[in-house]
């Protein structure tokens, strides 16, 4: 008689798996849970007349060639928090508060202690965010993962009411450009950052390269900066005119999106501190300046617009949250519609 476990997929050590997660899980929730781990689907009472007009945001994203980087160093507990960065710093830009996520792991042989080391790096960031992992997807699919390997995929729910969305519209000529630090590369680039340091240079995860203090592939996995509970402060104390997210495609391409017609941005470079990561990157690699900051964050992870009047302020009060902010340029007019980023020196 052949079985599911001949076939490649145990189901005993995926109910293994879901028992071994549910503290995990249940750390994250959230008063409006109605549904343990185990369910068809995750049930969140949504309070809808806690606001005006409520406005759900939604977004999806994964954590890219990153996962490579785990994949060699064989630890998995800090991925799960790019997962939940990557998605919930999308819909935070919006004002919007995360509610709920969900992640989807699939591999072509289940490993429970990397699949729980996972988890716990989801309801880590789940926990950073202020939102309730509330469900998701174990996939077990031999032979379509080489082995040990595996992906990721995430979604988030969140919330804004309508009279508070943060939508760029009022962005004008003259307004700052405030930058929040990242924590290093996020989940952005890597199939870049593996060319140049592991092809190249001919590194490897183990080794300790003097500028970045450190061991690379440490360095490497530091997990993406998750910006959330800091943009609601930020938007519930000032008047914030539009937030960018500044993932792939860096601040080049990710700025202009919140841009209103006939804006555009002046960005001083030197007015940051560049992290050493992309130093490295950029001499190992003889990448030229203008493909670093179109790839990759170059050390500001988040940016903020606000009126001239407003930076002091709206820079103190994300130095209370640990953050590290730097006036880093200002919205200048043009004669298009398409807005473009300037740097200058």
């Amino acid at each position: 008689m052949t079985t599911y476990r001949e076939a490649g997929v145990d189901i005993d050590a995926g109910d293994e798996f879901v028992e071994r997660i549910k503290p995990h899980v249940r750390a994250t929730f959230r008063p409006e849970v109605m549904t343990d781990l185990g369910g068809f689907g995750g049930l969140f009472r949504f309070q809808a007349n806690r606001y005006q007009d409520p406005v759900l945001v939604s977004g999806t994203d994964g954590v890219g060639t990153k996962l490579k980087i785990a994949f060699l160093m064989d630890k998995h507990d800090t991925v799960g928090i790019d997962l939940v960065a990557m998605c919930v710093n999308d819909i935070a830009v919006s004002g919007a508060e995360p509610l709920f996520f969900l992640d989807y792991f699939a591999t072509g042989k289940l490993s429970l202690k990397t699949a729980e080391a996972v988890v716990r790096g989801i309801s880590a960031g789940c926990r950073q965010a202020g939102c309730a992992l509330i469900g998701g997807e174990t996939a077990e699919m031999p032979s379509f993962y080489a082995e040990g390997e595996y992906d990721l995929a995430g979604f988030a729910v969140g919330v804004v009411d309508r009279p508070k969305m943060i939508d760029g519209r009022q962005i004008a000529p003259g307004d700052a450009v405030i930058g929040l630090a990242s924590t290093g590369v996020h989940s952005n680039g890597f199939s870049l950052v593996r060319k140049v340091l592991f092809e190249k240079s001919r590194l490897t995860i183990e080794s300790v390269v003097p500028e970045l203090g450190g061991v690379l592939g440490e360095t490497l996995l530091t997990p993406t900066r998750i910006y959330a509970k800091q943009v609601l402060a930020l938007a519930e104390a000032y008047p914030i005119k539009g937030i960018a997210h500044i993932t792939g495609g860096g601040i080049t391409e990710n700025l202009p999106r919140v841009f209103p017609a006939r804006c555009g941005a002046r960005i001083r470079r030197g007015s940051w501190p560049v992290l050493p990561i992309f130093q490295t990157i950029q001499e190992r690699g003889a990448v030229a300046s203008d493909e670093m900051y179109r790839v990759f964050n170059m050390g500001i992870g988040l940016i903020v617009v606000v009126a001239p009047d407003q930076v002091d302020r709206v820079m103190a009060k994300a130095v209370e949250f640990g953050d590290r902010a730097y006036h880093i340029g200002e919205m200048v007019g043009q004669t298009t519609d398409e807005g473009v980023v300037e740097y200058v020196e």
